[in-house]
């Protein structure tokens, strides 16, 4: 059974930096696709970013236009664990992040959340103006 468990949120000033990671267990598809995405209060979840890989090799990476250039996804093999490095924070990155996962490289689905099988808890972020 796959499981994902957040963790690294907090509270940054505007213009900071955090690292979220997705401890990963029980993946055992050759291919998959995590996602992040987040959900401010009041808002629906919405689409981060998603990163493709096969036989441990990243393949296809997009994010969202309002994150595209601050944040960026990367793996480390050796702990099972996908990280979300966010840079540059704004008072409007403040939701619970959460990351997801599913089997296979299909991407047409890969920006939607009900494309995602698998979830993590969240975690919070909160950016100060």
């Amino acid at each position: 059974q796959v499981q994902l468990v957040e963790s690294g949120g907090g509270l940054v000033q505007t213009g900071g930096s955090l690292k979220l990671s997705c401890a990963a267990s029980g993946v055992t598809f050759s291919t998959y696709t995590i996602g992040w995405f987040r959900q401010a209060p009041g808002k629906e979840r919405e689409f981060v970013a998603f990163r493709t890989w096969s036989g441990g090799s990243p393949l296809t990476t997009d994010y969202a236009d309002s994150v595209k250039g601050r944040f960026t996804v990367s793996r480390d093999n050796s702990k099972n664990s996908i990280y979300l490095q966010m840079e540059s924070l704004k008072p409007e990155d403040t939701a619970v992040y959460y990351c997801a996962a599913r089997g296979g490289l299909d991407v047409a689905w890969a920006k939607s959340a009900s494309g995602y099988h698998y979830w993590g808890q969240g975690t919070q972020v909160t950016v100060s103006s």
